[in-house]
């Protein structure tokens, strides 16, 4: 962050996301960009860093599940079709970070200042409803995810020191107690733009436990010396017909989830310098960062279902066992761990900075919401503490983990949060914005094009998410709250 002291004085006090920041009175300085921010310095490399770390989560886990649901042809279709809608939608999408023209319109600082710019209405709040409900769910997601990675750890080590004589039952909630704390910690950064490091970080594990989930798939395929799995999916058998079909849904809804981004995008955009436009280093990004996570998401799905065919475990790393190489595993699950870490963050700060915006405004002279108390951090620079930031993230943290603890479905939440944010955030207000700023006439080839697919997502997500609810039900009928162990 810039010290603006010498210059305080001077120059007029705006908020940004909840943190002061001193404005110049022209937009010409080095320091700041055409709105009087400081100057923005994300590249290709770092949005698509962000991108990664968002996209390559814990999604990649269940991929080898949804595969096994679907098979070998419809399985890795769907997987390149959900890429290629989340592609395009996703260009439409970074086209909407400027109103009128493209370099220097009007900026929309969050997906849901594009979502006003263009459509206005009631469509905004129900934007923000179901955006922040989403990135709440991911919170969750990814809270429940690390816990489990955290035991995998605990059981492995418990397994081979007892040489397998002890079954090493291990209960979730102090685990997930750990991760709160560590997230209370991190989510004092002020801001998206000063995550960068922390999203290399993560993006660096994903890749790491993602090559290892497919280095054990390819050596266990290696050893039976066949690929497992059929051409349709788990058979009439191993399930019930009607268990096939509501799996079938819900392998819809974990790819879906393994692909969301859409809801931070416009927030990751607005890290990107300029020139050139953001919206191409967006496209660049996306593109880029989708090509990397298709080809891992094929690799891991498709490996991990010829190496357990119908067997293959909602969670693919915990599918290995205890055996050896232990300790390969004890590595992949600390870097899913890690990388949660930092993808907690970068789905939360949306949300934060919504917030303490939104309170900024309403309060703008409680001391309490805006006043910034400066501390002097060695070889860092100058932390401004802001007692509401500090109060209302560790409350939300704390709520998220207390969730976490009594809905510990990894498969099932994935699946209906997959299902839930998919056809709003990635199709239906992309479409609809994209439509209204350029303008395209009603009944048009492309408007017509355009509304199938928003049609044919929403007929998909509201499958997905019968699937999933489908599959809480039946986890909730053998669940006790707060004493759940693996």
């Amino acid at each position: 962050m810039v010290d603006n002291t010498a210059t305080k004085n001077q120059l007029p006090n705006h908020q940004v996301f909840g943190v002061s920041i001193d404005v110049p009175p022209h937009t010409g300085s080095k320091c700041y960009d055409d709105d009087g921010r400081l100057k923005r310095t994300g590249t290709v490399w770092t949005a698509s860093a962000h991108i990664i770390t968002a996209v390559i989560g814990s999604g990649v886990l269940s991929l080898a599940w949804a595969v096994a649901q679907l098979g070998w042809v419809a399985g890795p279709t769907v997987m390149f079709l959900f890429s290629f809608v989340t592609y395009y939608t996703s260009t439409l999408l970074s086209a909407c970070y400027r109103s009128g023209d493209s370099v220097t319109g009007k900026r929309n600082y969050t997906y849901m200042d594009a979502v006003q710019a263009n459509l206005g209405g009631a469509k905004v709040k129900l934007c923000g409803i179901v955006q922040y409900l989403n990135l709440i769910g991911v919170a969750i997601g990814y809270t429940i995810a690390s816990a489990i990675s955290m035991m995998a750890i605990k059981r492995s080590n418990c397994f081979h020191s007892s040489h397998g004589k002890d079954p090493c039952y291990v209960n979730s909630n102090p685990y997930m107690i750990a991760f709160g704390m560590v997230q209370i910690f991190f989510s004092q950064i002020p801001d998206f733009d000063q995550l960068w490091w922390l999203s290399l970080v993560a993006a660096v594990m994903s890749f790491t436990y993602s090559t290892i989930g497919l280095a054990l798939g390819v050596a266990k395929v290696a050893e039976t010396g066949k690929l497992m799995g059929s051409m349709t999916g788990i058979s009439i058998g191993t399930v019930t017909q009607t268990q096939k079909i509501w799996r079938s849904f819900q392998a819809l809804g974990d790819i879906a989830f393994a692909y969301s981004y859409s809801l931070i995008l416009i927030e990751i955009q607005d890290t990107v310098k300029s020139p050139p436009a953001e919206s191409k280093t967006m496209k660049n990004a996306t593109l880029v960062s989708v090509s990397v996570t298709t080809l891992f998401y094929m690799l891991c799905g498709c490996m991990g279902y010829a190496a357990f065919g119908d067997l293959a475990p909602g969670n693919l790393l915990t599918g290995f066992g205890f055996f050896n190489p232990y300790w390969l595993l004890d590595i992949a699950n600390a870097a899913i761990v890690i990388h949660l870490v930092g993808a907690f963050q970068v789905y939360c700060q949306p949300l934060f900075a919504f917030v303490e915006k939104s309170a900024a405004e309403r309060f703008p002279d409680c001391e309490f919401i805006t006043k910034d108390f400066k501390f002097p951090i060695p070889f860092i620079g100058t932390y401004k503490l802001n007692r509401f930031r500090l109060i209302w993230r560790t409350i939300f943290v704390i709520i998220t983990t207390v969730i976490s603890m009594l809905l510990p479905f990894f498969n099932d939440v994935v699946g209906l949060l997959g299902a839930l944010g998919f056809w709003p955030l990635t199709v239906y207000f992309p479409v609809e914005m994209y439509i209204a700023q350029k303008s395209i006439p009603k009944w048009s080839t492309r408007w017509l094009c355009l509304q199938i697919l928003s049609v044919a997502c929403l007929i998909i997500s509201i499958a997905a998410a019968a699937g999933s609810i489908a599959g809480v039900i039946i986890d909730l009928k053998s669940y006790k709250p707060f004493v759940t162990s693996y």
